[in-house]
């Protein structure tokens, strides 16, 4: 077998490398931060920058949980804008009053588009918001 050092850690050649297999299945912990940081629209890189970690700390934390201080876990819930005992699994997240019906069907299925699509259906939807409050603002002058 061939290792090999960088930095004082060892590496074994058969070492897998880059992302995980997305067949790696989340820990429950995981999940709950995952589902968090996409009810919040953030990335993770925005999440670990608020946070004071690296995207690839913040990564392993959604995949296997990870270990982290305390005071970290209060930082991840006031970013996240959610109560520490629900990142716990101690409360459930109370449901939001967020679109019902088909408009929440057609979110839900654009939460699985690359994110360039994503932002392009917010511009949309955020024009076409824009000129309705307009046009409402105007009839009321």
């Amino acid at each position: 077998m061939i290792s090999i050092f960088i930095r004082g850690r060892e590496y074994d050649v058969h070492m897998p490398g880059g992302r995980p297999p997305k067949s790696l299945k989340r820990t429950s912990f995981g999940q709950r931060l995952f589902d968090a940081r996409q009810l919040k629209g953030l990335s993770q890189h925005q999440i670990a920058k608020a946070v004071g970690v690296t995207q690839t700390s913040y990564s392993d934390w959604e995949r296997t949980g990870g270990s982290f201080h305390p005071e970290v876990l209060l930082k991840l819930a006031q970013v996240l804008g959610m109560p520490v005992g629900h990142l716990l699994g101690e409360t459930p997240l109370r449901s939001s009053s967020g679109p019902a019906g088909k408009l929440r069907k057609v979110f839900e299925a654009a939460n699985s588009l690359p994110r360039y699509h994503q932002r392009r259906i917010i511009a949309l939807i955020e024009d076409i918001l824009t000129a309705y409050q307009t046009k409402a603002a105007q009839k009321h002058d």
